[in-house]
């Protein structure tokens, strides 16, 4: 028995209910009049019809096996455990959209459903596509029931989604592409998911604004014969079928003789113009084939019957194979819809026609495959029917995998390239997301990175911090190794400091060596051998050490340089001030009643200078235990530089070796003002003071600087320091004894110091 339902709930129970009740009598739980043998139900082409269908079905387990019903809802089992369906579920087509989605970049679309379907859309297919990082603009439902042309026009106006996506039955459809039609600012790239495609769809005056458009279709297979049939059937071959003649009606605008009962199945199949505007009169033989055209023939749905129908067909060969029943009786009871539930779920052939393989898997539906088509007008066309070009295909046997062959499709003429749907544009690599203040999570600005911070891809949310040692290049893009600075001596600046060291050191030998050869003149005599090789032989270690602080610092340069330096220099000041000690007690001593003569001699400047270099050795053996120095690097004084340095460990201790030698040098200098008024004979505390003065002034001056620079410079600050301290100790004490044995020879001897003649 076939009923036309229409795809109406209502007339899909009153449908099931007829067929169940065996005639016109529809009578619950009852067959009102004798009916054929039932083996089971094919149909409904929607949801909602195969919805009420499988519940008056399921009450008696016959088997419904439906070619249109997708809703996700009949995958449960153990609500429908009868159900079947010879198409995929709209699950797999939601996860081809997404799949399309993201191959094109589309960030940012509008969704059209039915009113009927919202729910399930809201909830899956809206969550699918925020959960996969894009965002739905808007969501309209259609009502059937209400005509919304203004405030559907202004939704899509006021949006800025170039990609829409219409999830609503062919019928439905019609009334959406009828809002858009004529007005040319509701372009849109409108991406489709129907069962079908009907030539009316493509005979719509609607090719300007479905232009480039895409739609997801069903796949349908080849039936051997059937499309020759259909070009040649006609109403003389098949007089009882109510169909035949509602074609006609519609095809050739004409009227066959019926018999009243037949005309009354037609009326109730399809709704037909009054007889009063038909005035041409059918024969019958008239052929499908002058109107229809190969083309225009979508076989999609008939496919789904076709299949359908060879399922429960197979399950009836399979239970009726062991024993063919005699009567009716035997029949009825030989199908039994339990067992034909039973091999309906194990049925697995291949179809003849289409080599398709075709069985029911545990969702209780078979695989399928939708075609990927792009719906396109071209400008030669004489008439407004659109071309549907196979840009694409999508099996649910691979459903993460969506096959998209760009070179072919066929965009609007308005666009120029591949359309954008983005509420914002990509951020390049070198910017980082920052959401906007609204709902949507693909509205955001892009702002570049942090300092030290990169991003080397479009669209990150966070900027990736570069490692020690390394920098962002100019674009913030990738992470470069940092430019390593330390003073070394390929750097102009540690040359000339090198030269001044070795120039000085030079000097200092020069005078040693000028002192050695006149170790007996008066001057030299005069002035403490044995303290003033000992500052000679401090200087120079003090004018060498300044190579511990040029070149890459190493763990054993960063442990000597300031040790190497407290040490020297405390043994240079100290040797100074046993220098001005000593000429106290010699200026003392000549006083008549001294009690000091005993102290006159080496001694006690000897003694002074062990006592002074000890303490400061003391300090330095203190640090190196406690927190030696070590070498260390500096990334974040500059930018994009990594300064290799010597870290000194303790702080406190770097200052206290630097205090001692300032306590020293201020005790030294205040010793020497105190007696720079001795005779001219003992002028050596004069230039002890002057030499005492230069060198607290340059480290006075030190501190600040030393602490106001950084890198290479605050090294170099340092050696300048010792460099001009000692040279200032160097020209202050000894150039002027120099002067006088080369120049002034006669000065240099006991009469003109003593200020006695000789006798």
């Amino acid at each position: 028995m076939v009923c036309n339902t229409w795809a109406l709930e209502g007339r899909s129970m009153r449908s099931v209910m007829s067929i169940l009740s065996g005639g016109r009598e529809l009578v619950p739980n009852y067959e009102c009049e004798p009916r054929g043998v039932l083996a089971g139900f094919i149909g409904d082409l929607t949801s909602d019809s195969s919805f009420i269908t499988s519940h008056l079905t399921g009450l008696y387990h016959y088997p419904q096996i439906s070619y249109g019903a997708t809703d996700v809802m009949f995958t449960d089992r153990s609500r429908f455990p009868y159900f079947y369906r010879v198409v995929p579920n709209e699950g797999y087509i939601h996860r081809a959209l997404i799949q399309l989605l993201k191959h094109f970049g589309w960030t940012w679309v509008g969704v059209i459903i039915s009113d009927s379907e919202s729910d399930y859309i809201k909830r899956e297919l809206i969550d699918l596509i925020t959960s996969n990082g894009m965002c739905v603009e808007f969501v309209y439902e259609l009502d059937w029931n209400r005509w919304e042309t203004v405030s559907w026009e202004r939704i899509i106006l006021k949006s800025t989604a170039r990609v829409i996506i219409i999830c609503v039955s062919k019928e439905k459809l019609f009334e959406v592409l009828a809002f858009t039609h004529g007005n040319s600012n509701l372009k849109r790239l409108w991406i489709m998911t129907v069962t079908s495609l009907y030539v009316d769809i493509l005979d719509y005056d609607l090719a300007e604004i479905l232009n480039g458009s895409l739609i997801f279709l069903l796949s349908a297979g080849d039936i051997a014969g059937f499309h020759d049939f259909l070009l040649s059937v006609n109403p003389d071959q098949y007089p009882e079928d109510p169909y035949i003649f509602a074609i006609w009606y519609i095809a050739f605008n004409c009227s066959l003789s019926q018999t009243p009962q037949m005309q009354n199945k037609t009326l109730n199949i399809i709704k037909l113009p009054s007889k009063d505007n038909i005035t041409m009169t059918c024969s019958g033989n008239e052929s499908l084939a002058s109107v229809l055209h190969f083309q225009e023939i979508d076989l999609r749905v008939s496919y789904s019957v076709y299949k359908a129908v060879y399922l429960l067909a197979h399950a009836l060969h399979l239970l009726l194979s062991h024993g063919a029943p005699t009567d009716k009786d035997q029949l009825e009871s030989k199908l039994n819809p339990w067992k034909l539930n039973h091999l309906l779920r194990n049925v697995h052939f291949t179809s003849s026609s289409s080599q398709e393989e075709i069985y029911i898997n545990d969702e209780g539906e078979t695989q399928g495959q939708y075609d990927l088509k792009n719906l396109v007008m071209f400008p030669n066309q004489s008439s407004r029917i659109m071309s549907v070009i196979e840009v694409g295909s999508f099996n649910t046997l691979t459903p993460d995998q969506l096959i998209v062959n760009d070179s072919v499709i066929l965009w609007h003429p308005d666009f120029t390239e591949v359309p954008q749907s983005v509420c914002s544009e990509s951020c390049i690599p070198g910017y980082q997301k920052k959401s906007r203040e609204v709902q949507f999570s693909c509205c955001y600005d892009c702002v570049p990175c942090a300092e030290g911070h990169i991003s080397n891809t479009t669209d990150m949310e966070t900027c990736i911090q570069c490692p020690e040692g390394q920098w962002p290049n100019d674009n913030r893009t990738v992470c470069i190794q940092k430019i390593i600075e330390f003073l070394s001596y390929e750097d102009p600046l540690g040359q000339s400091l090198a030269a001044v060291s070795v120039f000085f050191s030079l000097i200092v030998t020069s005078v040693a060596l000028l002192f050695i050869k006149h170790h007996k003149t008066p001057v030299v005599k005069a002035n403490n051998q044995t303290m003033s090789y000992t500052l000679l032989l401090s200087l120079t270690l003090s004018f060498l050490c300044c190579f511990l602080f040029i070149g890459r610092p190493q763990k054993v340069t960063c442990l000597l340089r300031q040790v190497t330096f407290g040490i020297n220099f405390t043994l240079s000041v100290s040797c100074v001030l046993a220098k001005t000690v000593t000429v106290v007690i010699a200026f003392n001593a000549t006083k008549p009643g001294s009690k000091i003569k005993k102290w006159v001699g080496t001694r006690v400047s000897i003694w002074l200078v062990l006592l002074c270099s000890l303490v400061q050795v003391g300090i330095c053996l203190v640090w190196l235990i406690s927190s030696p120095p070590f070498p260390d690097y500096d990334t974040h004084t500059y930018t994009g530089k990594m300064i290799l340095q010597c870290n000194e460990g303790s702080v406190t201790a770097f200052y206290t070796v630097i205090g001692y030698m300032g306590f020293l040098s201020a005790l030294s200098f205040i010793v020497a003002f105190l007696v720079r008024k001795l005779p001219d004979s003992f002028n050596e505390a004069q230039l002890i003071t002057f030499s005492m003065l230069v060198f607290c002034s340059v480290w006075v001056s030190f501190i600040p600087a030393y602490l106001s620079t950084k890198g290479k410079y605050m090294v170099a600050v340092e050696i300048f320091a010792i460099l001009t301290s000692s040279a200032g100790l160097l020209g202050c004490i000894f150039i002027p004894k120099c002067h006088i044995i080369l120049f002034h020879p006669q000065k240099n001897t006991r009469s003109y110091i003593t200020g006695k003649p000789l006798q």
